[in-house]
Formats: C-alpha cells, sequence, structure tokens
C-alpha cells in the first residue's frame, strides 16, 4: 500500500495540546491525507542547532518528522536564497532582489541535506510530494540518491515571465531541476504560461497539452488551484466564537461600515498601496468619512530580512498620519493591528465587514479572498474587491469588484462602488464565487493534484 510524503520548509501537522488541529486549509487538506494513507510530514523544525537527526512524533493519527537547521543555514538558505532572492523575484520585484553566490550555496546545501536525511524513509511506493520555492532542488536530489517514486511539486507562489526570471544567475539550472519531478503544479493558468514560455524559448523544449519535454524527458505540468477547508470554515463563520467575535466588532462599529484586511506584513500584499486608495477614498468622499473604517490585520513575517522592517516602519508612518490628519474625536479612520488572530475569530471579523480589502500587487493564490467570501451571511453578504494581480482573481472575477492595485484612484472608486451597491446586486455576486470557493476547495485541490501524481507517467 503507497504511502503518501509530504516535504516542506515547515511541518504543520498536528501537535499536542493543540487540541489536535493544526491552522490553516494547507495543513487540514495534508493533514487529512496523512492520517488516510499512513504518511510522513517532513521539514524544518523552525530550531536552530548543528544537529542535523530527524525527530519522528506521531499525533492525531499523523507522523511528522522534523531537523533542525544550523544558523548559517537559516542566514543563506531561508532568509537568504528563499526570501531575499527567489520571493522578491517570483513576486516581480526585481528591484529587491539580492543575488548573492552565498545565498545560492546554502540553498543548494540545505536541499541535499534534506534529501540525505529523508531519503532513507522513502519506501518503494510511496508517492512524494514536495512543496514551495523552499525546495525546487530537492526532487533532483533525491533521483541522484536512485529514487525512482512518483515525486510531485507544488508552487504556492507565483512564476514569473521569461524575462525577469533570466535574471537569476543559473536560472536554467533552477528550471532544470524541475524535470526531476513527475508532476509540476502551479496555482493559475497565467503562472503555467509562464513556465511553458521559459521552457520553449530557454530551454527548447516542447509543450503538448499538459506534457513538457526537454530533451529525453518528460514531465505533466499542471495548473491546480488551492482552495480553503470551505465547509468547515461556513460553519465556523456560523458559530459561538465566531458570532462574538462579529457582535464585538459591530458594536465596536458603532453602526459605520467596516472595511477589513488581512494580510501578513509582507511587500507583496500591496498595503501600502491600499493605505493610499484608503486616503483617496477619503480626500473624495468628505461627507462619508466618519462613516467607515478600516481595520487592517496585517501580522509581522521575517524580521530577520531588512525590506520586511522597512514596509512594517512605513505602514506604521502611513497610518499615523492617515490618522492623524482626518480622525476625529469619536472617529479613527484607520485601526492598524499588527497580531495575529485564530480562524474563528478572523471568520468572525470578515462576517461583520461590508468590504473585504485585497489587494496584493502579486499574489500565488490568496486565501483572504476565498475565506472572506465563505464567511459572509447569504442574506446580506459584504462586496470583495480584489486585485487583479491575484491568483485567486482568474476563479473569483464573476463576483468581485476588481481593480488595480497601483491606482488609488482605483481603489477609492472600488470602495465608493461597494458602499453603495445595493443587497440584490451584492447577493448576486456573492453567490457566482461561493460556488467557486465551495466547489474548488482545498479537498478538490489536493485530489486534483495527488490523482495527476498517481496516473501512469505521461
Amino acid at each position: 500500500m503507497s504511502r503518501l510524503i509530504v516535504i516542506s520548509n515547515r511541518v504543520q501537522a498536528p501537535q499536542p495540546g493543540t487540541g489536535g488541529g493544526a491552522q490553516g486549509g494547507l495543513a487540514v487538506a495534508l493533514n487529512a491525507a496523512l492520517a488516510e494513507e499512513d504518511g510522513i510530514w517532513f521539514g524544518w523544525s523552525g530550531d536552530t542547532s548543528d544537529n542535523r537527526e530527524l525527530r519522528f512524533q506521531t499525533y492525531g493519527g499523523v507522523t511528522s518528522a522534523v531537523m533542525d537547521l544550523s544558523e548559517q543555514d537559516v542566514e543563506e538558505y531561508y532568509d537568504g536564497y528563499a526570501n531575499r532572492t527567489l520571493w522578491p523575484l517570483f513576486h516581480y520585484r526585481l528591484d529587491l532582489t539580492e543575488f548573492e553566490r552565498d545565498f545560492q550555496g546554502g540553498y543548494e546545501r540545505v536541499n541535499r541535506v534534506f534529501g540525505e536525511r529523508i531519503g532513507p524513509h522513502i519506501e518503494p511506493d510511496d508517492l512524494v510530494w514536495v512543496h514551495d520555492y523552499h525546495m525546487i532542488p530537492l526532487g533532483w536530489v533525491l533521483r541522484q540518491q536512485g529514487i525512482t517514486n512518483r515525486i510531485g511539486f507544488f508552487l504556492h507562489i507565483p512564476w514569473p515571465p521569461r524575462r525577469l526570471l533570466t535574471a537569476l544567475p543559473d536560472h536554467r539550472r533552477l528550471v532544470e531541476a524541475l524535470f526531476a519531478y513527475d508532476v509540476v503544479g502551479f496555482q493559475n493558468e497565467e503562472w503555467l504560461d509562464s513556465f511553458f514560455n521559459y521552457v520553449k524559448e530557454e530551454m527548447d523544449g516542447t509543450v503538448d497539452g499538459n506534457n513538457v519535454t526537454v530533451g529525453g524527458r518528460t514531465i505533466c505540468a499542471i495548473s491546480c488551484p488551492i482552495g480553503i477547508e470551505a465547509k468547515d470554515f461556513i460553519a465556523g463563520a456560523a458559530g459561538p466564537v465566531a458570532r462574538a467575535a462579529q457582535l464585538n466588532q459591530l458594536e465596536s462599529a458603532v453602526g459605520r461600515s467596516l472595511i477589513v484586511g488581512v494580510d501578513r506584513l509582507d511587500y507583496s500584499k500591496g498595503l501600502p498601496e491600499r493605505f493610499a486608495g484608503y486616503e483617496r477614498f477619503l480626500q473624495n468622499h468628505p461627507d462619508r468619512r466618519a462613516l467607515v473604517y478600516l481595520l487592517q490585520i496585517a501580522p509581522p513575517s521575517r524580521t530577520a530580512v531588512q525590506t520586511y522592517r522597512d514596509i512594517r516602519n512605513n505602514l506604521e508612518q502611513m497610518s499615523g498620519r492617515i490618522n492623524g490628519a482626518y480622525a476625529d474625536t469619536d472617529w479613527v479612520p484607520i485601526r492598524y493591528v499588527n497580531k495575529g488572530y485564530p480562524r474563528e475569530v478572523l471568520a468572525g471579523i470578515y462576517r461583520a465587514a461590508r468590504i473585504g480589502l485585497v489587494t496584493p500587487l502579486r499574489d500565488g493564490m490568496n486565501l483572504v479572498a476565498k475565506e472572506y467570501v465563505a464567511a459572509q451571511d447569504p442574506r446580506d453578504p459584504g462586496v470583495l474587491i480584489l486585485s487583479r494581480f491575484a491568483g485567486a482573481a482568474q476563479q473569483l472575477s464573476v463576483g468581485a469588484l476588481m481593480i488595480n492595485p497601483y491606482s488609488a484612484e482605483d481603489i477609492a472608486d472600488g470602495i465608493d462602488k461597494a458602499l453603495r451597491m445595493p443587497r440584490a446586486e451584492r447577493i448576486d455576486r456573492w453567490q457566482a464565487m461561493i460556488e467557486n470557493v465551495v466547489e474548488e476547495d482545498v479537498i478538490w485541490w489536493r485530489k486534483r493534484f495527488i490523482d495527476a501524481l498517481s496516473a501512469e507517467t505521461q
């Protein structure tokens, strides 16, 4: 009987003392599959030491195995190549991309270590599923060890256009590593098409449907948009924790309309542009200023990277300036919060919000958009304002108000239109989106990828 082997930078398996559940749709989907198929989830522990031994633990029917990384590993592999080279480049921010040979060397070294530690635990019939930009070379490392299993790779972030990717030193080496996999998945058709274009123009490869051939090697490349655990999220949004959070938000709003944004603190999320667009709305509609407020929840991340510290400072200055310019004795236009909240609480906040403001400059998918839709009251739903550059735009454009996040006027006009939108139109738009959110949920995503990985060689 085949098992599912999941490998990612960080492990989100259930832990003792957490109620047996891991937060996040990805964790829910993968933990369910691992429990069903007696699999193992491998990754970094998040700790630093020179101990490279795997530590196994089984809880809630799921086995996880983690290892530590050295401080040098973290600096070069994680903070360096993953988050200061690949992340900005793949999000179209060449101006923030750092090219350091030490970063690339550390990235490849850590992937080799992962492969050396994990390889002996892979059994002949196992399906191996590797996740995200941290682990692109891992399939090649496993092949070098003689592992012939079906191995799949899923990229959770965008795949950049060819002319942008070629700015990366040894870009072909990185892409060639993907041909060690049997199936490679992307979040949407745009990222898949960019991959096809690179293969044809830079590698003299051929594309036949989903089959991609370079030299004598053919792989399957698919568009496979990730979803949320929709049914559970919908149920949670109507549960007691979410209801309490919703009522608390409505009471604090004192009749004002809530605009909500929930994003990890990252330059790809378009937060300065969002604040600028909201300020433009306040400027354009002085008679409506005190009737709305923006709640921006932005938990910090990657604080060791200077660009992340810079964006936090910028947002603190912007929110302070906007509040100083427009606030009154009984009203503050922006509530800016630098911490995270449990998903049930977020669901209640989403449900209280008349507008969900999701304005990334570039995003692989953006599950906040789908969570906002899932949390709405079907009888009186809010309006999703969505960046056309989010991966989710391909699925949700039928009902969302699509905007250009670089345009303050476009964001301001979107807010104005959303606040004026009659209930009947809001219901129609929401209905079109919720059907997709429920049908193409995280279980659908997992099944689509695993079915492709389980299939005979294309």
